[in-house]
């Protein structure tokens, strides 16, 4: 199997750094922008940190976020799918089909 990586420059932190990736060159400047932004919020925060220590904290930033979405997702999906089992026993016994058919 072959892979078509791609080499992206982007600036994190005010290096710029080539990227090599399988990921559309857009979608790879796009997390590097998001990360970067991330890491300039938290040296606006504390402007006196290391810099190292500001990009782990902007990686503790995103992964934060990245938890919360998750956590919302399936919250959302358990939510619908109590939904779906609440419409499916509206419908009649013949229209249920598998779901909320063992009634």
């Amino acid at each position: 199997m072959s892979t078509n990586r791609q080499s992206v420059r982007v600036v994190v932190g005010g290096e710029e750094l080539n990227v090599r990736s399988e990921l559309p060159p857009e979608y790879t400047r796009e997390v590097a922008a998001y990360y970067d932004d991330a890491l300039r919020h938290i040296r606006a925060m504390a402007p006196a940190i290391e810099a190292h220590k500001a990009a782990i904290l902007a990686g503790l930033a995103v992964t934060d976020e990245l938890f919360r979405s998750r956590r919302s997702d399936v919250e959302v999906a358990t939510r619908i799918e109590g939904l779906t089992e609440d419409l499916a026993r509206l419908l009649p016994p013949a229209k249920r089909g598998s779901r909320g058919g063992g009634d």
